[in-house]
């Protein structure tokens, strides 16, 4: 709808003299009761040198004139904004297609000839799961799952760092205590002994270095079998959080194997990165004022976080074949990216502009930021699992019949929707309490909404009353005004990889529906068959959102 209200504008402002001026189509605030407003007579009034709201008039009647199907009527608001109002059947339409779509509703074929790999969560073995990943993980998945249902083939990859300091750090630490066979959490802590060491002591961060030259070249029995180990632990241990926050990784990818790939890369263009006090340097500054210098090959000579990007890259490229890879990272990588992606642009030419990296902010707790390098971090497992904690007391005897279950979804809905209700690159101030609250915007309360409806419906279900096949419009006018954006809401969100704006949809939506479900009396009532069809195409709005985000919809709560 919305495509076909700014093609009739389009005409409308060339048939006035301004064929070229840009204009937005949007959603008004709830109170206007529209469908749609656009600022087209504003911007073209400017151009035309007329008052903007008789450019209002004009432009309603050659909308008027086009007869653009389901529009019912469009009003001139304020200095010019025009106000467009679908008909009751046509919002009406989108609830049975709703319905006949099922779990496809909302899809569109708008990215259906591309492949996309998207990078995300990357932790790294030797080192604890931390609340960035979990970052990273809601951020990463949502984004799949959007470019998945506009028809992309989506590649999962996962890219982790099995090599480097932090791991040589962690085999020191696991030395000091002779270690040979530590749990997950011996590693982490001897990790955060080793980083400690290495900062404080001069002979330790010698040792420490020592170590890390021998991981990679794979000289020393003892340090091999502790790192052999150690990698294996913690890789499954991820895998297990993983299941419990729903993700399944297509392709894996690990800094051993991209480090010694590249090494050679930098080595074979000397044009590009050059000698610089020991190291390897590549001069971004040279190519781009806006960036900077950084080392891709250091003074040991082993590759930098840079040189094994550069592997990767050549990596994914020799695995898969795709149109383009995102990296979902930390805001504070962009600098790194933005100077290794010009240097893998001139390495290859035909690959410029096919990788990109979506940021995010940083996740922070009432202690504020949080380090895994000292070690006073809560970890993305522990928060997870307090979370998990707290779904179950909220939950108390309510007779759920899988309470481990449910207060496992309403947890990650909990966390994941905190992240994913803002936008990309913006900090966080985790809240637990609000993040499980059943009143406001939290993923608990969409959950609790997706419930309500299957309530309803289950009751109709036990009093053999069906729904409408063909549902008559005006029941509930604030929820049909919503029900037909879901579509053009998961385009918009995939085109500019911002779960956001899905996470917000389904906060009015849900809202909306608890309203209307807080006033009317569905079942019993005259037309109880057509609000179990708006019910219905409720409830699978919700579920195939939270689906976008990477959540459950349970059935109870």
């Amino acid at each position: 709808m919305k495509e076909k209200i700014e093609a009739a504008v389009r005409e409308a402002l060339a048939q006035l003299g301004a064929p070229d001026e840009a204009f937005v189509v949007e959603y008004p605030p709830a109170e206007t009761g529209a469908d749609y407003a656009c600022n087209a007579a504003l911007v073209a009034g400017k151009k035309l040198g007329q008052n903007p709201r008789d450019v209002a008039v004009a432009m309603r009647a050659a909308l008027e004139e086009a007869h653009i199907p389901g529009v019912e009527k469009i009003e001139i608001a304020g200095p010019g904004f025009l106000n467009i109002f679908l008909s009751s059947e046509s919002r009406a339409a989108a609830i049975a297609v709703a319905r006949e779509k099922g779990d496809r509703w909302g899809s569109n074929d708008a990215w259906s000839d591309k492949t996309i790999m998207v990078e995300y969560t990357d932790p790294n073995p030797f080192k604890e799961f931390h609340i960035g990943h979990l970052m990273s993980n809601a951020i990463g998945e949502s984004v799949a799952r959007l470019l998945e249902r506009s028809g992309a083939a989506v590649i999962r990859a996962n890219y982790q760092g099995d090599v480097g300091p932090h791991v040589a750090k962690a085999i020191w630490g696991l030395l000091q205590e002779d270690l040979t066979q530590p749990t997950v959490a011996q590693i982490s802590a001897a990790y955060v002994r080793g980083a400690t060491a290495y900062e404080e002591s001069a002979d330790a961060k010698r040792e420490i270095e020592e170590i890390n030259k021998k991981v990679y070249e794979k000289s020393d029995e003892k340090i091999n079998a502790l790192y052999v180990w150690g990698r294996e632990e913690t890789l499954k241990h991820f895998e297990d959080i993983y299941a419990l926050l729903g993700t399944t990784f297509d392709e894996y990818f690990f800094e051993s194997e991209t480090g010694p790939r590249g090494l050679e890369v930098v080595r074979a263009h000397p044009e590009l990165f050059v000698e610089s006090a020991g190291a390897i340097v590549f001069h971004g500054e040279e190519h781009d004022p806006k960036l900077h210098t950084r080392v891709f090959i250091n003074k040991q000579g082993l590759p930098t976080y840079e040189a094994k990007e550069i592997g990767l890259a050549e990596m994914k490229r020799e695995r898969r074949t795709f149109d383009r890879s995102i990296t979902v990272t930390a805001l504070e990588q962009e600098a790194y990216f933005n100077v290794v992606f010009v240097a893998l642009g001139l390495v290859h030419p035909e690959w410029k502009d096919i990788f990109e990296h979506i940021h995010h902010g940083m996740m922070q707790l009432s202690s504020g930021k949080m380090s895994s390098r000292k070690g006073n971090v809560i970890t993305g497992e522990s928060l997870v699992d307090e979370m998990i904690m707290a779904a179950k007391e909220k939950m108390g005897e309510r007779g759920v019949a899988n309470p481990e279950e449910v207060a496992r979804q309403i947890a990650v809905a909990a966390i994941k929707f905190s992240v994913l209700k803002q936008g990309a690159g913006k900090n966080i101030i985790f809240d637990p309490e609000k993040s499980l609250s059943l009143e406001g915007e939290s993923g608990p309360y969409i959950q609790y909404a997706h419930t309500r409806c299957v309530s309803v419906l289950k009751k109709a279900e036990e009093e053999n009353v069906a729904s409408s096949a063909h549902v008559r419009g005006g029941i509930a006018p604030d929820i049909e005004r919503l029900l037909p954006r879901f579509p053009e809401v998961v385009e918009r969100a995939a085109e500019l990889y911002e779960p956001h704006f899905v996470a917000q949809y389904l906060i009015e939506l849900s809202s909306a529906f608890n309203s209307w479900y807080a006033q009317e009396r569905i079942l019993g009532t005259p037309d109880a068959a057509d609000k179990l069809a708006l019910v219905s195409a409720v409830r699978q709005t919700l579920k195939n959102g939270l689906w976008l985000l990477g959540i459950s919809a349970p059935d109870e709560m």
